[in-house]
């Protein structure tokens, strides 16, 4: 049994540490895309969707893990977003993740969980950039994301999750 044991969890370890390589080398490619086709890839919230492929996907600390790091990863090798909006940005994530998982544990319905989960989030996420970022978004000139795309990919993922982990027995990996 021990072995047993042993053997699931070197196995997701691995498709973890697999997941996290694909989405920090995703985080190289979307800009470049974005530059190449021309299309604002950013508008569909590249990074939520990173988490939420490791939340259905991986193991719960993984989703946490990513959450945090992939804003950072972004920052560092892209130049986008600011450090100052990379926090922020990070900590809407990470309460996604937080927020999901507190949800699911006592509503039980997957699609409701996670819908809620991201509009919570970005309800954090609007606040914060209200509180801490405003000038320097004007300073900056940065657009907001149409409200009416947010909330189609917000449906989008909260279908996936519902669908993927329906399939797997309503347990994320």
């Amino acid at each position: 049994m021990s072995t047993t044991l042993t053997l699931i969890s070197k196995k997701e370890t691995l498709k973890s540490l697999i997941f996290d390589i694909l989405f920090i080398a995703a985080m190289y490619l979307v800009p470049a895309i974005s530059h190449m086709w021309d299309i604002p890839l950013y508008l569909f919230e590249p990074l939520r969707i990173m988490i939420i492929l490791a939340v259905v996907h991986t193991k719960r600390e993984n989703a946490y893990f990513i959450a945090l790091t992939l804003p950072l990863f972004s920052t560092l090798f892209s130049g986008h977003p600011f450090f100052a909006k990379m926090l922020v940005i990070s900590g809407e994530l990470y309460m996604n993740v937080l927020l999901y998982f507190l949800i699911s544990g006592k509503m039980r319905n997957v699609f409701l969980s996670m819908l809620s989960a991201i509009v919570m989030s970005k309800v954090f996420y609007f606040l914060c950039e209200y509180i801490f970022l405003g000038e320097m978004i004007k300073l900056y000139g940065i657009g907001e994301h149409p409200l009416y795309l947010q909330a189609f990919v917000a449906v989008i993922l909260s279908g996936y999750t519902y669908f993927i982990l329906k399939r797997t027995g309503n347990k994320p990996a």
